[in-house]
């Protein structure tokens, strides 16, 4: 069962950032995510099922 993502969406991931952050907010939607890190502000995007494997909890929901 896929994932409800919402633009705006912060999760935090399985595995921390190489700058120590944990916290990701959700920039981007589509067959890829795009994720950018709340502490670097550095930008990544991952394949939908990726993302959706490597999401641990829901911070805070989108619009």
């Amino acid at each position: 069962m896929p994932v409800e993502i919402k633009l705006g969406d912060v999760v935090r991931l399985k595995k921390k950032h190489p700058c120590g952050g944990d916290e990701w907010q959700v920039v981007r939607l589509g067959a890829d995510i795009g994720i950018k890190c709340r502490k670097c502000q550095h930008r990544v995007l991952l394949e939908r099922s990726t993302f959706e494997r490597r999401i641990k909890s829901f911070i805070s929901r989108g619009q």
